[in-house]
């Protein structure tokens, strides 16, 4: 009992002794990449394949802009009436395809035709004046000069008629004072033979002889005398007729030119009635072409509200012509999106009702905001303010011929994506 057995040494010594020793005895490991050299050359190349692809995505993204928030856009040819009327003929359908030019519709012709024969009358009538006016001016230009000159001629005759009249008058006063020195002298000799007959030297016939020549004497004086007071009044009947004959010159002088300015009034007036008269055709012609309501543009219809028998007024909205040919993209892109985009740029549109993709060029940047010309703008500068990323419209073209069968609408959604 008293003996004493020695305990027996930890198992744990010899064994973690063992593991050290095993430890030493094994060579060091050599890793990963030296176990599987292969799997890591192949996980390297993935990694600088991803690392290239990342950094090259992310250049790629920074070489174009896009967004959502575009449309195309076109325009739209409300087509109306320019006279009243009843519809009597409707040449389309809706959704139909027309030509610039095709008959739309057509208005009843009946009453634009009454006025434009009438029109057409009114015109001849006028036309038939001027012809009957526009002699009267070189008529009256004629007649005008002759009364000038036959004037002129009176005048001249009036001026030599008082000449002449002044010669009767001088010639008249000339045998009367002749007649008066044979006065004189009558009564001279009466009165010498008077005394003579008193001393009986001389016979009472010679004393009568001088008496009957004195008497005779006194009588052609009176006679003279006369003559010589009608010349003087023929003398200022002539004066008379000369002003009279230059105030007619006169008259005449001053209202040729206005009568002849009269006549050519007239004429002006008559041609001025026919070229109102004219118009009135012409209106009246465009009043009957008027009643063929004609496709002004290619393009495709839509909201049709027209139907025969309808009676339509000027600038009544009947139908809509969607015109295919020009057809533009409006994209909306933020304000921070168009930094770098000028016009000429290449576009890349992917249309989303055809999931397909058409080229296309930036056309122009716009104006201003959309939010600018909207029906109430922003006031940032009242109240309390709050930043929001703006938008431009920003419009975009389909290059020439990339929808040769119009396949493409106005309002269909689409993607542009502008490269930079």
């Amino acid at each position: 009992m008293a003996e004493t057995q020695t305990p027996a040494p930890p198992r744990q010594q010899p064994s973690s002794q063992t593991a050290d020793h095993k430890r030493q005895e094994e060579p060091p490991s050599r890793g990963f990449f030296r176990e599987h050299p292969i799997k890591a050359v192949i996980g390297l190349i993935a990694l600088a394949a991803l690392l290239i692809g990342s950094y090259l995505f992310w250049k790629y993204s920074q070489t174009f802009e896009n967004t959502d928030d575009a449309f195309i856009e076109g325009h739209t040819d409300y087509i109306s009436p320019r006279i009243p009327g009843t519809i009597t003929k409707v040449n389309v359908v809706e959704n139909q395809f027309v030509k610039e030019g095709d008959v739309i519709a057509e208005i009843d012709p009946a009453d634009y035709q009454v006025s434009y024969e009438r029109a057409a009358a009114d015109a001849a009538q006028a036309q038939a004046q001027i012809k009957s006016l526009t002699p009267n001016v070189p008529i009256t230009a004629t007649t005008n000069q002759s009364s000038i000159t036959s004037t002129e001629a009176d005048l001249r005759n009036a001026e030599a008629g008082i000449g002449a009249a002044e010669r009767d008058y001088d010639a008249a006063m000339s045998r009367l004072k002749e007649a008066q020195a044979n006065n004189s002298k009558a009564k001279s000799d009466m009165a010498r033979y008077k005394m003579l007959v008193a001393k009986e030297e001389v016979s009472e016939q010679d004393y009568d002889d001088k008496v009957t020549a004195v008497e005779a004497s006194n009588a052609l004086i009176q006679s003279l005398q006369q003559m010589a007071d009608a010349s003087a009044k023929v003398i200022d009947q002539r004066r008379a007729t000369l002003a009279a004959v230059q105030v007619r010159l006169q008259q005449v002088r001053t209202n040729a030119p206005k009568e002849l300015e009269i006549r050519r009034a007239a004429v002006q007036s008559a041609e001025a009635s026919a070229l109102a008269a004219k118009a009135q055709v012409d209106q009246a012609k465009l009043n009957l072409q008027y009643t063929r309501i004609l496709a002004p543009v290619n393009g495709m219809i839509g909201r049709k509200m027209l139907e025969v028998g309808l009676r339509v007024q000027p600038g009544q909205q009947l139908l809509a012509i969607v015109p295919l040919d020009d057809i533009w993209v409006t994209a909306n892109f933020k304000e921070n999106q168009i930094r770098h985009m000028h016009p000429g740029q290449k576009v890349v549109i992917h249309v989303d009702a055809f999931d397909k993709d058409f080229n296309g060029y930036v056309e122009s940047l716009p104006a201003a905001t959309s939010a600018t010309f909207s029906l109430l703008p922003p006031e940032n500068a009242t109240g309390n303010y709050v930043k929001v990323v703006q938008r431009l419209p920003v419009r975009i073209r389909f290059n020439p011929g990339e929808d040769p069968d119009h396949h493409l609408r106005p309002g269909m959604s689409v993607e542009p994506k502008v490269f930079l």
